[in-house]
């Protein structure tokens, strides 16, 4: 009986000191710091003259997998990933990316005729831009890597315009700062955005897409009475 007892007792005491074990871990873990990307204008960088009467949709933007996550990533100088448990996104990456590329084209373009797309307002469209991310990350260097390619279509025809695959880097402020990551995360979206800016200034308004006459109404093929 009291080895029985003793047995019971020792489990409870085993128990408590699992418990009590992870109480102290949880107090003592750091906690965690949420992030946002920064827009060119809350930065203090203004943006160019209005363009000519244009209107845009930005969008999908597509990230690979190992990106599309909560914590922000870094890379080594090889293969190896830093997954940052205690520095997360405000949100998701891909919805801050989009977010902060349309004031940044907002600002550069002088116009409010900027949107995300898809959307659920039926706003007519000159172009719409297509991005798919390949690196939006930290490197073993301490810079900030953005590398993206990006399809310009004439929206109404969807007709392809341009394809293009660019890179940009930042160096840190200062070397293993997540804030300072952050902020040169958002100062190569706004490298980007000046890009893609100047690139539909210069590319003429696609025209209107020929609505003719379907052939059942043209008067030359209509029955004579």
């Amino acid at each position: 009986m009291k080895s029985a007892v003793r047995i019971r007792s020792a489990r409870f005491a085993i128990a408590a000191v699992g418990v009590l074990t992870l109480l102290i871990g949880c107090a003592t873990s750091p906690p965690s710091s949420f992030y946002t990307l920064t827009a060119m204008s809350a930065m203090g960088d203004t943006g160019g003259p209005p363009s000519p009467s244009f209107s845009v949709g930005l969008g999908p933007v597509s990230f690979p997998q190992f990106l599309d996550r909560p914590q922000i990533v870094r890379r080594d100088a090889g293969n190896r990933l830093e997954i940052d448990e205690f520095h997360r996104w405000g949100g998701t990456i891909q919805d801050d990316f989009l977010r902060v590329w349309i004031e940044n084209m907002s600002e550069l373009l002088g116009t409010t005729r900027v949107f995300a797309f898809p959307n659920d307002v039926r706003y007519p469209l000159d172009f719409r831009v297509l991005v798919d991310v390949l690196a939006f990350e930290g490197t073993g260097d301490d810079h900030a890597l953005l590398r993206v390619r990006w399809i310009v279509l004439a929206h109404q025809t969807e007709e392809i315009l341009l394809v293009e695959d660019t890179g940009y880097r930042r160096q840190l402020a200062e070397p293993r700062d997540e804030g300072a990551l952050i902020a040169a995360m958002s100062a190569v979206l706004a490298d980007f955005s000046r890009d893609v800016a100047a690139t539909l200034t210069r590319l003429p308004i696609p025209p209107e897409p020929s609505r003719e006459p379907s052939s059942e109404l043209r008067p030359s093929l209509l029955p004579r009475l």
